[in-house]
């Protein structure tokens, strides 16, 4: 969870300094994509976590 955590704040960081700062547009498009691997890998870790728990 911390590292979802942590990939979501450089995606937010890198976003903010992409979008305002002169000629660095890449780093909002890196941000992006940092975003979307972060949030697949909650979505697989919270799907594997989902089917490891047995029906009572």
């Amino acid at each position: 969870m911390a590292l979802f955590l942590l990939l979501v704040l450089v995606a937010v960081v890198l976003g903010i300094i992409g979008a305002t700062a002169d000629g660095l547009g890449y780093l909002l498009a890196v941000g992006i994509v940092v975003l979307v691997a972060d949030v697949t890998l909650g979505v697989v870790w919270l799907i594997r976590r989902a089917r490891r728990r047995p029906l009572r």
